[in-house]
């Protein structure tokens, strides 16, 4: 687990992107629970971070692809490709991520 930031230091609702281990990833806070997507739409390869967050999940801007935050499954096309999932913990209001494995 590679500390990342404080929970305070992201906004709920709103792309964070951050490098993690040469990976680049997008987190998205929701109330106390942060989620970490890899930072790349698997349809266009262009940065979730730059999207916004809908009630679906994480929108790509450039064609509308949109993955759910907890599984990376595409939950609208043109996407049919997950993103990688990686495991988040939050102690004492700082975030915490794993991107040695996936959880989806």
């Amino acid at each position: 687990m590679t500390r990342i930031c404080a929970l305070s230091d992201l906004d709920d609702g709103k792309p964070f992107a951050v490098e993690v281990d040469d990976v680049a990833v997008v987190l998205v806070r929701q109330g106390d629970e942060v989620h970490a997507l890899r930072d790349e739409c698997s349809h266009a390869e262009l940065a979730l971070s730059e999207g916004e967050v809908t009630r679906k999940g994480i929108e790509c801007w450039l064609h509308g692809s949109c993955f759910d935050l907890r599984t990376g499954r595409p939950s609208a096309p043109p996407a049919t490709e997950p993103v990688d999932v990686y495991a988040v913990t939050v102690v004492a209001g700082e975030v915490h991520v794993d991107v040695s494995t996936t959880t989806n």
